[in-house]
């Protein structure tokens, strides 16, 4: 795997995406899941960075694409499973 100069990304996995030809969202999401997976829960501020780092590349770039979803706000959950999730849901059912 290609070494980085950056400090965000040492392993070179976002730079080595922005640099393949013909890369997929799909594999995008899976070399961001493993990079974030090094980089832990403090990722955000390294996103962005990495974003300014790599503002030369197409905005429409799969990579790209995946680091402004991986800025946004995560979607909420709205099921509950087990119990909690039947009850007030099926008229039907015993509470």
């Amino acid at each position: 795997m290609p070494r980085s100069d950056d400090p965000n990304d040492p392993r070179g996995l976002i730079q080595e995406a922005f640099r393949m030809d013909g890369i997929t969202p799909s594999e995008c999401r899976s070399v961001f899941l493993d990079w974030a997976l090094w980089a832990g829960a403090d990722y955000r501020v390294m996103v962005t960075e990495m974003m300014t780092r790599h503002a030369d590349a197409a905005q429409d770039h799969p990579m790209m694409v995946t680091l402004r979803a991986a800025l946004g706000t995560p979607p909420v959950a709205t099921r509950r499973g087990g119990r909690a999730g039947r009850v007030g849901h099926d008229p039907d059912w015993p509470a």
